[in-house]
């Protein structure tokens, strides 16, 4: 009997041994099958989650590319035009170069060879840089502000063909639009300011260079050699009063005033100037002929009374020294409320 009793407790110690051994397998085996169908979850989600990134990557439009257009006005001569080619394709961050052709006759095969040559040369890296004429039929100054489909960058360097910057100053104003790419960012400042001489109600008198040195002030940079966003020749061409447009053609002048009202009444943010050394190239222009400041002038007050009726409102103010660094002068203007 002691036997016997004595196996079927080691039996029953078995059997627990067993079944508790069995059970021990079973919940290994339940959580190794939970941890698999977690790691399949997650790996599915991951999937998914990667093909929406994927998806997402691949529906957004391009960025645009990093450096800028040249947009460079010429009438008539050629020689200054290459001379201008030459040196800007020097620039590192210059991406493209868009050429203002409003001549009744088209650029001549020696000038279209001469700059292909000129891009060619300069090529870095396998980049070339893209060069387009943007030919016109009617000879009008807004043909310089025309709206432009297919620019592939944000920032637009509009110059005249007769005035050169060094590349380290165009590089310099570039780094400074960038940082406030909503304003215009330029090297030619002018200003305007009330000729309290006259009865008739507020008169704005045009001033030039001279008279932001005597004055130490400046209210408008111009568009003969300035940086900024490609949307303001959307604007310029699609938005601003037809009226204005009209008046720059009919008048052959202040294109570059219509600019800079456009630029400040479109965002109220002020422009900048970039103090750079400029060389002049050309010996004539608009500027030259008798009675340029008086034309300006009327340019002014009719642009100030064109915007002050406008959706875009009127805000043109007037300017203090704002910031000196980096071996440059920029000023700001503070807006006038």
């Amino acid at each position: 009997m002691r036997g016997s009793s004595y196996s079927r407790r080691i039996l029953q110690k078995l059997r627990q041994i067993t079944i508790s051994s069995v059970g021990s397998v079973k919940i290994k085996l339940l959580l190794t099958l939970c941890i698999a169908f977690t790691l399949v979850v997650i790996g599915c989600r991951a999937a998914s989650f990667m093909g929406w990134q994927h998806r997402l990557a691949a529906g957004r439009p391009s960025e645009p590319r990093k450096g800028f257009t040249i947009l460079i006005n010429t009438w008539k001569r050629d020689d200054l035009l290459k001379q201008s080619i030459v040196h800007y394709t020097s620039c590192s961050s210059v991406d493209s170069i868009h050429i203002v052709w409003s001549e009744p006759d088209p650029p001549s095969e020696s000038l279209r060879v001469f700059l292909r040559r000129v891009i060619q040369s300069k090529s870095k890296d396998g980049k070339e840089i893209e060069l387009k004429f943007d030919l016109n039929r009617e000879d009008s100054l807004n043909n310089r502000f025309k709206e432009i489909k297919d620019l592939k960058t944000d920032a637009v360097f509009s110059i005249d063909d007769d005035v050169v910057f060094p590349c380290s100053s165009v590089e310099f104003a570039f780094r400074v639009w960038r940082s406030t790419p909503d304003t215009m960012v330029g090297f030619v400042p002018r200003m305007h300011w009330v000729d309290k001489s006259r009865d008739s109600g507020e008169y704005y008198t045009y001033g030039g260079w001279w008279s932001v040195w005597w004055m130490g002030t400046y209210s408008m940079v111009l568009s003969k050699a300035a940086f900024f966003h490609k949307k303001y020749l959307d604007l310029y061409t699609n938005q601003m009063p037809v009226s204005i447009r009209d008046y720059v053609s009919k008048n052959r002048n202040c294109e570059d005033i219509a600019m800079a009202f456009l630029v400040a009444n479109a965002t109220g943010v002020p422009p900048i100037w970039v103090k750079g050394k400029i060389f002049e190239i050309g010996s004539t222009g608009i500027s030259s002929l008798g009675g340029h400041s008086e034309r300006r002038s009327q340019c002014v007050n009719r642009f100030a009374s064109e915007f002050s009726f406008s959706s875009l409102g009127f805000l043109f103010p007037m300017n203090q020294i704002d910031y000196i660094g980096n071996g440059f002068l920029y000023r700001k203007i503070c807006p006038k409320m």
